[in-house]
């Protein structure tokens, strides 16, 4: 979506309008002491949608490449609709103005090891005393306690331990990881939601909440009915590649150009999906008239779905399946992804002006809500940015300020 009233018309000038002087999360302000992925993936959800985040960050070290890392793809998407203050928590009066700061703010976001933030006394506990209202978010590897409680966590080893590796990829390839960092980004959009129920429950009761979620549970939170099999069942899945565990034919296949995707596994899309290629002969095979004889047959269905297929280009299949109601799809590249019809009606690369990295374009929010915009208001800011406003909003006069600079406190 364009970032200036001056290039779009009247509805997009009132929602860009509204989108500056009200969102669903003005007023609430959140101090942001994330690292990472995980932490910053929950703060951006309140960043998005009209928080006063606060993001909080140590002076930056001798030599440290800081302009090259923040400047780059990641961090500029990671960190848009924020400001920025340098803070070094470790010296007396760092950790004061954090407190000053804390004293005033709704929530508190962190993914720190479970134990720094008690040793930098900047707990749950320690905000509490400050500000019983106070919604706390931490997301930790494996938990706040417990045997791994204070074990380091990155998200390829919470795939790994939370079973995901174990079903991704081929069978007999060997373990897969995603090609995303699923636990990162699950574990962060699961403590926003947290946080947002916290906030809900607040309104009513007056009290603030610890809101707690890892890297470990939410990664088998995203398990679901695999883990569910296992629970209930008592079945152990095993690595599918490309076909659904359980739907089959429900996969890859071979074009002339290409591959598509195919989700035919009910018995009414199966239906339709052979008389589409004509192989109605295939509907009175004893062995593949319900779905689970298909699923046990599914090395020779897919096969013979394989040599049709593979016959005519994805446009050609994808056309008569649309047609006849089958779900099927393009596998894309992240290029055509962008480049797809749909994708930019829905607006999921949106425009950044940046006074330092200039106009670029970042993912957009996967979320719609009417009446508001999704445009990004304010750039990605470089460390320490609005240090001076944002500390003087709790009372500190430019002596202090810059006697806390001249010690390398901000």
């Amino acid at each position: 979506m364009p970032d200036s009233p001056a290039d779009i018309g009247t509805q997009e000038r009132a929602m860009f309008a509204a989108s500056k002087t009200r969102l669903p999360l003005n007023g609430i302000t959140v101090l942001d002491l994330t690292l990472a992925r995980a932490g910053p993936t929950a703060v951006r959800h309140f960043a998005d949608w009209g928080a006063n985040v606060i993001r909080i960050e140590p002076p930056p070290g001798e030599g440290e490449d800081v302009a090259g890392r923040r400047h780059g793809f990641d961090f500029q998407n990671l960190h848009r609709n924020k400001r920025a203050v340098t803070l070094n928590l470790k010296a007396k009066e760092g950790h004061e103005a954090f407190m000053r700061l804390a004293a005033k703010a709704d929530v508190v976001l962190e993914n720190m090891r479970a134990n720094v933030k008690h040793r930098l006394k900047v707990s749950y506990d320690d905000v509490k005393a400050v500000n019983p209202r106070i919604v706390y978010g931490s997301i930790s590897g494996f938990g706040q306690d417990g045997p791994y409680g204070p074990r380091a966590g990155v998200d390829q080893i919470a795939q790994g331990m939370g079973g995901l590796m174990s079903i991704t990829g081929e069978p007999g390839r060997g373990p897969m990881r995603v090609g995303i960092p699923i636990d990162d980004l699950t574990a962060g959009n699961l403590l926003a939601l947290g946080c947002m129920m916290a906030l809900f429950d607040r309104e009513r009761t007056g009290v603030g909440r610890w809101v707690t979620t890892s890297l470990l549970e939410a990664q088998i939170f995203m398990l679901d009915f695999q883990a569910s099999r296992w629970l209930m069942e008592g079945e152990v899945a095993g690595q599918a590649g490309n076909d659904h565990p359980t739907g089959i034919p429900t996969g890859v296949f071979p074009t002339s150009d290409g591959h598509i995707n195919i989700a035919a596994s009910s018995s009414r899309v199966f239906t339709r999906f052979c008389e589409a290629i004509e192989r109605p002969d295939w509907l009175t095979r004893e062995d593949w008239k319900t779905q689970a004889g298909r699923s046990r047959d599914r090395a020779a269905i897919n096969a013979a779905i394989g040599e049709i297929t593979r016959t005519k280009p994805s446009n050609h299949w994808i056309e008569l399946f649309e047609a006849n109601g089958i779900p099927c799809g393009p596998i894309n590249s992240i290029d055509q992804v962008f480049a797809d019809p749909q994708v930019k009606h829905l607006g999921m690369a949106t425009r950044m002006n940046s006074p330092h990295v200039g106009d670029k374009q970042v993912v957009a929010s996967a979320i719609s809500i009417s009446g508001f915009s999704k445009a990004i208001r304010d750039h990605t800011p470089n460390a320490g940015e609005h240090s001076d406003d944002i500390l003087k909003s709790v009372g500190y006069s430019d002596a202090e300020l810059n006697d806390m600079r001249h010690k390398g406190v901000i």
